[in-house]
């Protein structure tokens, strides 16, 4: 197995340091307002980003990137944006242990979108885990 290049490593991967941005999230908002935590983790993100580029030596002309990547790009920028803003503001107000789970029904979102927009084909095993997905947002929402 070529680790370097198995998404399913790089998808535990994310998984795992979004628990962390959870937790440390929720004690970096506190007492601050979540606006302003939201801009210091995104410059945070785009100093740790440009270093890895440049350590890597992956910089690119800006030329070089179509312009249909670029507005999707920025687009996405704009998605994620505000859901970082959403996030720390849910973060500041409730608990970790609710506010992470119900973040994850972008899983949900994302398999239904994936359908939708994409073509991806909706199988009864993703079909499946995005119900127990959505359900177990509902159970921890209303208990």
């Amino acid at each position: 197995m070529n680790w370097s290049s198995n998404w399913i490593v790089f998808a535990l991967g994310s998984a795992f340091f979004a628990a962390l941005t959870a937790l440390l999230g929720k004690l970096g908002v506190a007492g601050l307002n979540s606006n302003l935590a939201t801009l210091i983790r995104t410059v945070v993100i785009l100093a740790v980003t440009a270093a890895l580029i440049s350590w890597r030596g992956e910089w690119q002309r800006p030329g070089a990137i179509g312009f249909s990547s670029w507005i999707y790009l920025v687009l996405s920028g704009v998605a994620t944006g505000l859901s970082w803003l959403c996030y720390y503001r849910a973060l500041q107000l409730g608990p970790v242990s609710k506010v992470a789970p119900v973040d994850k029904l972008s899983v949900v979102l994302a398999i239904m979108f994936g359908v939708l927009f994409l073509g991806e084909t909706l199988t009864w095993p993703v079909a499946i885990g995005g119900l127990l997905i959505a359900a177990g947002s509902v159970v921890i929402i209303a208990f």
